[in-house]
Order: structure tokens, then C-alpha cells, then sequence
């Protein structure tokens, strides 16, 4: 419990570093396109990584996969320290660094197309990812009476979907890129409305890749809006709040899914989630789409230094 904790803890302060390293790697234009690669990174990883962890298992015992793990981050320290020292800004920036998480959270709230990006994953937290990161197990166990092939199947299907769905953000327009995130949230919640009523395996599994592809292009762009709105000086604060939209409220939202589920069945409350997700994200994303020049995907103008490196 103590190693978890500690591990918790160090993600905490990993996350939104490395979500603020990439737009400092590339000129603001193209951190799209930074991000759809290292989302399509990350994804690719998901299939790649159990069926490594299976073979080490299989041969060398469980503590082989924790060792080989641990082993795999000496490459992203070498990278890390590979890279030149961060390319100071102008005083008032440099000001900025200084101050504390208050001024990440005052940026967040006087910026309604970040605060309506963060609304979104947090809805996305509460009605949908409780049922991928801790319902799944059970609703195949208990709704479609299968077994654990099934269930890897459905996640190999997950990851693929999320893959495809990452890649899928390097073809999105800039001017196109709330119409784009309203019709994945739709096909979210018809997805997830079908995996409710479903008894066959081939239809959740189809719903499942849909469901996948959504999530992963909307939580990819939503990011990609953050990060280029937000100045370099405040950029790991806002993402620590963004962050925190998702890691901060999965617990809870868990807990109370997997409460209600208990209480009126799983279908129904996979039905319940479905609908307000998809109307509550609809809204959140009409009122980002009608704020200032983010309605034609025109980014707000930003003094800042040009990011080339990181220190």
C-alpha cells in the first residue's frame, strides 16, 4: 500500500509535466499534430504491452513484467536528459513560473474554452470511464456470461479503437474541430446506449471500438485546445487542472457507478450514463464552440517565447 501511494503520488506530478512537455518540443502550430502522435504512441503501447507482459510471465514469473517495466523508464530518463535547457522567456513569464498553482487556476476560469475542455473530461470521468476502468470485468462476467478470453478480446478491441481514434486527429481541421468533437460525443453515448441493451458479444464489441475511437479523438483534441491555449509560463498548472478533471475524479466517480449500478442493475445505469453524458456534452461543447475566435478554431494570440526546449 505504501509503494502504491508513493507511486500515486509520483504520477501526480508526472502527468501534467509530460502533458505540458510536448507543446514545448514543437512551434505552437504544431502541437496538433505533437499530440496526435504521442497519443497514437501511448495507444499502440496499450497493445503491445500486455502481450509482452504475457510472454515474461509465462516464462520468467509476474515479478520478471514489474522489473522489465521498471527497466523501460531508463530510456525515457536518457531522452530526458538528452534534451537542452529551456530557452528563457520574457520577464513577465518568467514572473508567472514563480507564482504558485492559484494563478493555473485563475487562468482556467477566466478561459471558458479551456474550462468547457475540462468540463468535458470531467464528464467523460463520471459517465463513462467508470464502466471501462472498473465495470467491464463485471458486465462481461455477468451481462454477456462470458469469460476472461472474452474480456481480453474486448480490451485488444478498446485499445485498437483508441489507436485509430488517436491517429484520427492528425486529419481534423482546425475550423473543424468542435463539429468533430460533437459528433464523437454522439457516437459515445449511441455506443455506450447499444453495450446497455446488448446480449451479443459481436455488438458490444462493435460498440466498444466506436466507444474507443471517441474517447480517444475527443480527449485528444480536447488536450490539444488546452495546451495551445494556454500560455508557456502557466502551461503545467492549467494541465495539472485538466489532469486532475480525470485522475481526481475517477475514484469517486467509481464508486458512485458502481453504487448505482447495485442499486438499479447495470444495464440501466449503463443506459442513464449514456443519455446525460451525451446531453450534458453536447451542451458543454455548444457553449465552447460559440466562445470567442475558438468558434473558427482561430487560436487567441499569446506573447510568449518560442518553445523549443525544456529545462
Amino acid at each position: 500500500m505504501v509503494v502504491a501511494a508513493f507511486l500515486g503520488i509520483c504520477i501526480a506530478f508526472e502527468m501534467p509535466a509530460i502533458n505540458a512537455l510536448v507543446p514545448e518540443l514543437v512551434k505552437r502550430d504544431e502541437i496538433a499534430t505533437a499530440i496526435a502522435l504521442d497519443r497514437s504512441v501511448f495507444h499502440g503501447s496499450r497493445l503491445v504491452g500486455p502481450s509482452l507482459a504475457g510472454i515474461f510471465v509465462a516464462w520468467w514469473g509476474a515479478a520478471s513484467a514489474f522489473f522489465a517495466n521498471a527497466g523501460s523508464f531508463f530510456a525515457l530518463v536518457i531522452a530526458l536528459i538528452s534534451l537542452p535547457p529551456r530557452t528563457p522567456g520574457t520577464a513577465e513569464e518568467e514572473e508567472q513560473r514563480r507564482s504558485g498553482f492559484k494563478e493555473g487556476l485563475r487562468y482556467v476560469r477566466n478561459d471558458r474554452t479551456i474550462l468547457c475542455m475540462i468540463g468535458l473530461i470531467a464528464l467523460t470521468t463520471i459517465f463513462v470511464f467508470p464502466f471501462l476502468s472498473v465495470m467491464l470485468p463485471l458486465y462481461v462476467r455477468n451481462v454477456l456470461k462470458l469469460g476472461p478470453e472474452r474480456l481480453g478480446l474486448l480490451m485488444a478491441v478498446s485499445g485498437t479503437g483508441a489507436l485509430f481514434g488517436a491517429l484520427g486527429l492528425l486529419s481534423v481541421a482546425r475550423d473543424h474541430r468542435f463539429r468533430f468533437m460533437t459528433s464523437a460525443v454522439v457516437l459515445v453515448a449511441l455506443a455506450l446506449l447499444c453495450m446497455s441493451q446488448s446480449n451479443s458479444f459481436l455488438l458490444t464489441a462493435v460498440s466498444m471500438g466506436i466507444l474507443a475511437v471517441g474517447l480517444s479523438a475527443n480527449f485528444g483534441l480536447a488536450n490539444t485546445i488546452v495546451q495551445e491555449r494556454a500560455p508557456a509560463a502557466l502551461r503545467g498548472r492549467v494541465s495539472a487542472v485538466f489532469g486532475l478533471s480525470f485522475f481526481g475524479l475517477m475514484p469517486i466517480a467509481g464508486l458512485l457507478t458502481t453504487g448505482l449500478s447495485d442499486l438499479i442493475g447495470m444495464r440501466t445505469a449503463l443506459g442513464i450514463s449514456a443519455v446525460l453524458f451525451g446531453i450534458f456534452a453536447v451542451l458543454i461543447l455548444n457553449v465552447a464552440g460559440r466562445t470567442g475566435c475558438e468558434k473558427t478554431g482561430v487560436i487567441v494570440p499569446k506573447t510568449e517565447a518560442q518553445p523549443a526546449a525544456v529545462a
